[in-house]
C-alpha cells in the first residue's frame, strides 16, 4: 500500500501534542504537559507549543485570529475588527471584516483614515464623491479592490444572491469602526431648523429621521449599474476601484504574486498590497520590507512564519485561514506552506509602493569571498552554496528535489507491492 508523506503541519502537530516523543529531536530539552491543555489550540499552534531550536529571545505577539474578535451583529450583516486593541503590534494598520446581505447597506459615511478594501466573496456596489463634486459608482466582485482617501464620503451595498464579505484596511492601527462619521448620526445631531435652512425644505420633512445611527441595515436591491450612474449626474474623473485578481500574476516555481500599489492603482497612496499564492511545501522566500510594517491576512491554507528581529531575537508563528499576521518593518521573515493545500494570503503595507529585499539576491550580488567568510564556508560547501545563488528575485520558491538512491527506489517499490 502506498504511503504518502506527512505534511510539515502534521509533523509539527504530532510533536506539539506528544512532547515526550519530541525529546529525541531536542535531546534533553522539553517534557510532557501534566496540567490542563487545550488540544484545539495546540493543533493550531504547533510551533508555539514546541518551537524550533532557532527561536530565541523575547518578541511580542504577532498573530491574531478574527475568530477572537468581537462580532457586532446588525440587521442583515455584521462586522468585526482587528486593531491595536486586539493586537498591540498592529500599529500602522487596522483591519475590519464585514458581511452585508443582498440589498444591505453599510450606511453612507466617511473616516479620518483612508479605506482600502478587498472583496473576499460575493458582490457589492460602492459609491464615493470626489473633491470636484464628481460621483464614482461601481460594482465589484471577489478579488476586486476599492480605495477611499481620508474624508471622502462613500457607501457600500451588498448585491447579488448572497451579498458580500470583504476586508477593510485603515491606515492607523488605532482605528475603530465605532468612531466613523455616519450620515444618520450626523443628521440626527443637527437642529431641524438648520437642516431646513440648509436643504431649503420645511422642518416637517425631517420628522421621520432615525434617532440613532443605522450603521448596517436592510435596503432595497439596487437596479442596474448604468441607471445608478446616470441618476447622479457628474461622473468622477478618478478611479477608486481596481481588479486585483484580474492582474497577470508573476509566476514563480513555488507559486505566484500580484502586486497592487500606486504604479497600477494611482489613487491608493497610503496602502500597497500583494496577493500571494504559495503551493504546498513551497516558500515565500526569506526577505524583509524597508518601508512599512506588513499586515497579512490569510485566506486559506496553513503557514509557518519565523520573524527575525535582530539582537538574537526570533520567533515562529503558525497561521491559518482567518488569521492576521504582523511583521515589523525591516524584520526578516519567510512564509512556508506547511499544509496540503495552497496558502493564499494578502500582504498590506502603509505605503504607496510595495518594497522588499530578497536575502538570496543580496548575497548573490555581494562578492563571493565576502559571503563565504561571513558564513564560514569552505571547500565543496563554499562552491556549492555560491553557485546556487540567483541574482534574480524568486519571490516564491519550490522545495529542492532530493536525489533518490537505488536503495530508496527499491524500498518504495516494495511498499507499493
Amino acid at each position: 500500500m502506498t504511503k504518502f508523506p506527512k505534511s510539515v503541519l502534521e509533523e509539527r502537530r504530532a510533536a506539539s501534542l506528544k512532547l515526550v516523543e519530541a525529546l529525541d529531536a531536542y535531546e534533553t530539552k522539553g517534557n510532557d504537559i501534566l496540567g490542563p491543555q487545550n488540544p484545539d489550540r495546540m493543533r493550531q499552534e504547533p510551533d508555539t507549543v514546541c518551537p524550533p531550536e532557532t527561536d530565541h529571545g523575547k518578541m511580542p505577539n504577532m498573530k491574531w485570529s478574527f475568530t477572537d474578535s468581537h462580532v457586532r451583529l446588525e440587521e442583515g450583516g455584521w462586522a468585526r475588527e482587528t486593531t491595536v486593541r486586539e493586537l498591540p503590534t498592529s500599529k500602522e494598520l487596522a483591519g475590519v471584516n464585514m458581511r452585508l446581505g443582498p440589498g444591505v447597506y453599510r450606511e453612507l459615511h466617511w473616516h479620518n483614515e483612508s479605506e482600502w478594501a478587498y472583496i473576499i466573496k460575493g458582490t457589492c456596489r460602492i459609491s464615493v464623491l470626489d473633491l470636484e463634486g464628481g460621483s464614482y459608482i461601481d460594482d465589484l466582485e471577489e478579488g476586486d479592490l476599492w480605495y477611499f482617501p481620508t474624508g471622502f464620503p462613500h457607501g457600500i451595498q451588498g448585491t447579488g444572491k448572497e451579498g458580500v464579505e470583504f476586508l477593510l484596511i485603515f491606515d492607523d492601527g488605532n482605528f475603530s469602526e465605532d468612531s466613523t462619521f455616519l450620515l444618520t448620526d450626523y443628521i440626527a445631531r443637527t437642529p431641524k431648523s438648520v437642516l431646513a435652512k440648509n436643504f431649503r425644505v420645511d422642518e416637517a420633512v425631517f420628522d421621520s429621521l432615525s434617532e440613532k445611527e443605522k450603521y448596517i441595515f436592510q435596503g432595497t436591491i439596487p437596479g442596474s449599474l448604468e441607471s445608478d450612474r446616470k441618476s447622479v449626474g457628474t461622473p468622477s474623473k478618478h478611479r477608486f476601484t481596481h481588479r486585483m485578481l484580474a492582474q497577470t500574476p508573476k509566476k514563480f516555481p513555488g507559486g505566484e504574486v500580484r502586486i497592487t500599489d500606486t504604479s497600477n492603482f494611482p489613487i491608493s497612496k497610503t496602502t500597497a498590497a500583494a496577493h500571494v499564492i504559495i503551493n504546498p511545501g513551497c516558500l515565500r522566500e526569506m526577505h524583509w520590507h524597508p518601508n512599512a510594517d506588513e499586515w497579512s491576512f490569510f485566506l486559506r491554507g496553513h503557514a509557518r512564519v519565523t520573524i527575525f528581529a535582530a539582537s538574537g531575537n526570533a520567533r515562529t508563528f503558525n497561521y491559518q485561514a482567518g488569521d492576521v499576521g504582523i511583521v515589523p518593518k525591516n524584520n526578516a521573515h519567510y512564509v512556508e506552506n506547511i499544509g496540503t493545500e495552497p496558502v493564499e494570503m494578502l500582504e498590506m503595507f502603509r505605503a504607496s509602493k510595495f518594497e522588499d529585499f530578497s536575502t538570496e539576491q543580496w548575497l548573490a550580488q555581494t562578492p563571493a569571498t565576502t559571503v563565504a567568510e561571513h558564513l564560514n564556508l569552505s571547500g565543496g560547501h563554499r562552491e556549492k552554496f555560491l553557485k546556487s545563488l540567483s541574482r534574480d528575485k524568486t519571490a516564491v520558491k519550490a522545495p529542492v528535489r532530493k536525489t533518490r538512491s537505488m536503495s530508496d527506489m527499491h524500498k518504495a517499490l516494495e511498499e507499493l507491492l
